[in-house]
């Protein structure tokens, strides 16, 4: 553990070493494009503002995070574990971070983002604008320290308000985060105790770990040798006070209670269609149960099933959610209270994002580019790194593409059904992509026809969707995440997806299955069998409040016990990927295919 501090102190000094230095006054005036966002006690001079300001116009910025060279130790080691300073402005879907001060935003940004509240703003608003500012400046926002100006004392910088910055972190886990962390010292404390000559050793790590994260670059924290005499004392104190610093009631939740109490009190009936004798893909009556599942994600109430063709292998859910069963099931997921948590899991799907783009390396330039059900654009915001020249546009039901427009992420913005759009967009776009989008969909064959409708000869289709003929679907059952129950419709066989295209006047070009493989069958295996004994949203508006703090304690008595079953669960996943790739049995599948002049089926 002593090892480890070093060596942590020495991984931050290395990222501490490559914040850029604002440079000195510049005599032009600050341009009219730039606005300055401050906390509360921040003053910034004129000399600042117009160093800033030359700054970002010599390095094409629309955002500048302003970092005190003087920033207090306890920022200043967050500021450079959180973030790269060698990655930060090129990674289109990093997380917003920054020392909490001030922030250069031009007018363009400002506008689109929405704000309008500039100075005296609290920690917790900083870190909200910080994360806004970078989804509207995805490769346009940087950092820079400022040798001249005077930080804010750590006074500044409330429990509650370290509450709420870690709320946003870590959402639902915040219970589980503090109690490991104070679980963590406490842990450390008895050892220290027993093993006094080791103890010592890590505490003397533990103090000279912000010295050597520090010294020597552009971060001169000062108060960083009183912080690093302190730190085995004020670390436990300070995570002990945002652990018993209460949060202010959500006034939104009983709305939501009363109106899900409501819907579920008038019948979950409603919410599925009459079950079907038949396979919705081939026609047969050889139908047969696979499995029976809850909702493992949110536990929303409800049971869902799933058969499969005895006759084409297709699998697909049955009785099928009705169009109220879908809009309650989606509600609070990909928008409303469950965003931000859904937001986290999208950022780290960025190099996926880009394997897909590439996939069309070699076979076509794509001009302009349609992603259906591009939700918030994460996507193409990431395949601009793959091809930049390329206009991307996305389509979805939702709100949230309208918002992917106004981000930056997307060119253009279709909101709507795509079968009820695509006449209208027809010979629009030369790709079109549809990412874990069919098995969302009542009609995949539908969507299939669609799409021919819209590329013209020459045009490509990307596919990408789970493979319910994978080896851990098998085994491991209704734990399976891929069955996703009971958002996944539809779960397609290769050569059923393959065989559809042919009859919708599509030649397939290429299948890529071990590359297109989510490397975390066994983590979810897991996460679901600790969501089935403990719900992981105990504050949810669609569960009973009742027994509040029981079943938050629950939750993180489970999920720490839980844990060295999931990081040993990890570990195989992430051992078995070279396997899988080489040899086969990927969760995930993706078809590119060329549009032939051939007739479309009937």
């Amino acid at each position: 553990m002593a090892a480890g501090l070093v060596a942590d102190g020495i991984w931050r000094r290395s990222r501490a070493m490559r914040l850029p230095v604002l440079p000195p006054s510049s005599n032009a005036q600050v341009s009219g494009e730039h606005h300055f966002v401050t906390a509360e006690g921040v003053r910034l001079d004129g000399a600042t503002r117009r160093a800033a300001s030359a700054y970002a116009v010599a390095e094409g910025l629309d955002v500048l995070d302003l970092v005190p060279q003087g920033l207090d130790a306890v920022r200043a080691l967050e500021l450079v574990r959180r973030l790269d300073p060698g990655s930060f402005r090129s990674a289109r879907l990093a997380r917003g971070e920054g020392a909490g001060h001030a922030l250069l935003v031009s007018a363009d940004v400002l506008k689109r983002a929405g704000l309008t509240k500039l100075d005296g703003l609290s920690a917790d608003e900083m870190d909200e604008v910080t994360i806004r500012l970078k989804q509207y400046a995805p490769v346009t926002m940087d950092l820079a320290v400022v040798p001249r100006m005077a930080p804010l004392p750590p006074t500044a910088f409330s429990a509650a308000e370290r509450r709420a910055i870690l709320r946003r972190r870590w959402q639902l886990d915040l219970p589980t985060y503090l109690t490991g962390v104070l679980g963590g010292f406490g842990v450390l404390g008895v050892l220290a105790a027993r093993r006094p000559l080791w103890g010592a050793a890590v505490v003397a790590a533990a103090c000279a770990n912000p010295v050597l994260a520090t010294a020597g670059t552009p971060l001169r924290p000062y108060d960083r040798f009183g912080f690093a005499f302190r730190r085995p004392v004020s670390a436990p104190l300070r995570m002990l006070r945002v652990a018993f610093t209460r949060e202010e009631p959500n006034a939104d939740l009983a709305r939501l209670r009363s109106e899900y109490r409501a819907s579920v009190g008038a019948g979950l009936g409603r919410f599925v269609e009459r079950p079907r004798p038949d396979c919705p893909w081939c026609g047969a009556t050889v139908v047969r149960k696979r499995l029976v599942s809850g909702d493992y994600q949110q536990r929303k109430p409800g049971t869902f099933r799933i058969d499969t063709c005895g006759a084409c292998g297709h699998s697909f859910q049955n009785p099928r959610l009705s169009e109220e069963g879908l809009g309650f099931y989606y509600r609070d997921y990909y928008d409303g209270i469950g965003e931000a948590e859904v937001e986290r899991g999208f950022r780290l799907g960025a190099p996926h994002y880009r394997a897909r783009a590439r996939m069309l390396r070699g076979h076509a330039t794509p001009a302009a580019w349609l992603d259906v059900g591009g939700g918030h654009g994460h996507f193409c915001n990431a395949a601009r790194d793959i091809w930049p020249g390329t206009r991307f546009d996305a389509l979805d039901f939702g709100s949230s593409v309208i918002e992917a427009e106004r981000r930056g992420w997307v060119d253009l913005a279709h909101r709507g059904q795509f079968r009820e759009l695509a006449d209208k967009l027809s010979g629009t776009y030369d790709v079109v992509s549809m990412h874990h989008y069919l098995e969302h969909t009542t009609d995949p064959t539908a969507e299939l026809e669609a799409a021919a409708r819209v590329l013209p000869a020459g045009g490509h289709l990307l596919i990408e969707v789970p493979d319910p003929e994978s080896p851990v679907a098998r085994l491991a059952g209704r734990w399976w995440h891929n069955w996703f129950q009971p958002q996944h419709l539809h779960l397609i066989p290769l050569a059923n997806l393959t065989t559809a295209l042919a009859a919708r006047g599509f030649r397939v070009v290429a299948v890529d299955r071990g590359a297109a493989h989510q490397e975390l069958d066994l983590l979810m295996v897991v996460t679901l069998l600790l969501n089935r004994i403990a719900p992981p949203h105990p504050d949810r508006p669609w569960n009973d409040p009742g027994r509040r703090r029981l079943r938050i304690g629950g939750r993180v008595a489970v999920t720490l016990a839980g844990l060295p079953f999931a990081v040993a669960a990890g570990a195989a996943d992430q051992l078995a990927l070279p396997l899988i790739r080489r040899f086969g049995g990927a969760n995930t599948y993706r078809v590119l295919a060329r549009r032939t002049n051939e007739p479309l089926v009937a």
